[in-house]
């Protein structure tokens, strides 16, 4: 049966994707700090390892803990307005702590690895609909550190052979 590591796991899109993954019948093991997310969205049988992204040890102690088939990566911060008042913390907390799970995941011999990632990395559209090679010119800093984090999961697919997919939510 497979096993899923998904981040953010107590949040909105996170809750959503867990019971998803139980219900075709697969393992779980959720890792979130609750900072938005709640307890009571992840399913009592569902391993929740309570922590952040940026704790490093914590991190490796979970791909010690469970052999994982795929990571789904739904935990980063998400609100523009935000991101444009503190650029630099949204970059540190976004591309730092998604890359350094990818590494952790590497290290683990994960192969596949799911962002959740965002239209934004598009910035304002030259064309509608958006094709999802279109041009990637971000305005924010939000859309900006969700792009550094795809271009950096790219790279580790040439170096690493890590299969990764990016979620673009309108």
């Amino acid at each position: 049966m497979p096993r899923y590591l998904v981040t953010g796991g107590a949040g909105y899109v996170g809750s959503h994707v867990v019971l998803a993954l139980l219900d075709q019948g697969d393992e779980v093991v959720v890792l979130d700090n609750l900072s938005t997310g709640h307890r009571g969205a992840v399913p009592a049988a569902v391993p929740l390892v309570e922590t952040d992204l940026a704790q490093v040890k914590d991190v490796a102690e979970v791909f010690a803990a469970w052999k994982f088939d795929a990571v789904f990566h739904l935990a980063a911060l998400s609100l523009v307005g935000d991101s444009m008042r503190d650029p630099l913390h949204y970059i540190r907390t976004n591309v730092g702590n998604s890359l350094g799970l990818a590494e952790a995941a590497v290290r683990a011999g994960v192969k596949r690895f799911v962002l959740s990632s965002t239209a934004a990395v598009f910035g304002v559209p030259r064309l509608t609909p958006i094709d999802e090679c279109a041009l990637r010119e971000p305005v924010n800093p939000y859309g900006a550190s969700k792009l550094m984090v795809e271009q950096g999961l790219a790279w580790a697919v040439t170096a690493h052979g890590l299969h990764s997919a990016c979620l673009r939510y309108f």
